[in-house]
């Protein structure tokens, strides 16, 4: 039996560098090393992606934890989807083909000119219309695409089990991505993917979720729990 502790990354910069922690990133992840350590819970091997937020967070939480926290071992697998990718390639055609989505994806630019500096504006902190609509485009296979597909990211994200020594009591901490955690819940309980977009879109950030791994079979133990972030100023979803 291993229990696999899928821990979002820490709230990220704004739109324009996303890919690195803002200053609260970096204190949630601390916290949830420090409740790590005052649970007396001990991990036997730890993982994340390869995306600099995820490799961020990691280091964080082991610093909050302190001795005793297992090397993180860098895996490819559980990297989040490329957002940026998908608006280069995907959002030109839909903004040819489809009015509101443009008018919301101009809206968009218009904003990010209009906050440049602003770190906490809306438009860095919340996941707006043409972010769902580019991403079910791209679900849907709508538009030529030469990135991974849906179908591959989800293999992918799966497949990492596979990587994973175990043994019956092991506790794996890995750092990663809503969609990936969101993944591996939707695993757990069996639903489609339009679901598991709506679990990925709830998960706070530096959020525990627990899958329990037995005989290879998952069962969902916890979900886009926030036990080290007391104050509701630490909880933010992005």
């Amino acid at each position: 039996m291993s229990n696999l502790y899928l821990i979002r990354h820490g709230q990220a910069g704004t739109r324009d560098a996303y890919d690195s922690l803002s200053d609260l990133g970096r204190r949630q992840s601390q916290l949830l090393g420090h409740y790590f350590r005052s649970q007396d819970i001990r991990f036997t091997s730890s993982f994340c992606g390869e995306m600099c937020r995820q490799q961020q967070t990691a280091r964080e939480v082991k610093a909050g934890y302190g001795d005793g926290f297992p090397d993180v071992v860098v895996d490819s697998g559980w990297s989040e989807f490329d957002l940026d990718r998908m608006y280069r390639e995907i959002a030109p055609p839909m903004c040819a083909g489809n009015a509101e989505f443009r008018q919301e994806y101009e809206a968009m630019r218009q904003q990010l000119r209009t906050c440049r500096g602003e770190h906490d504006a809306g438009v860095h902190r919340r996941w707006l219309p043409c972010d769902t609509a580019v991403v079910n485009a791209w679900i849907r296979n709508d538009y030529p695409y030469a990135g991974e597909s849906w179908q591959q990211f989800q293999k992918r994200v799966a497949a990492c089990h596979s990587r994973m020594s175990s043994s019956r009591h092991d506790n794996v901490a890995v750092f990663t991505s809503a969609t990936p955690i969101a993944i591996w819940a939707g695993l757990a309980l069996d639903i489609a993917d339009e679901r598991v977009m709506k679990i990925a879109g709830v998960l706070h950030n530096a959020s525990l979720t627990i899958v329990q791994i037995r005989d290879e079979r998952l069962r969902l133990f916890m979900l886009n729990a926030t036990p080290h972030l007391v104050s509701k100023d630490l909880r933010t979803f992005r």
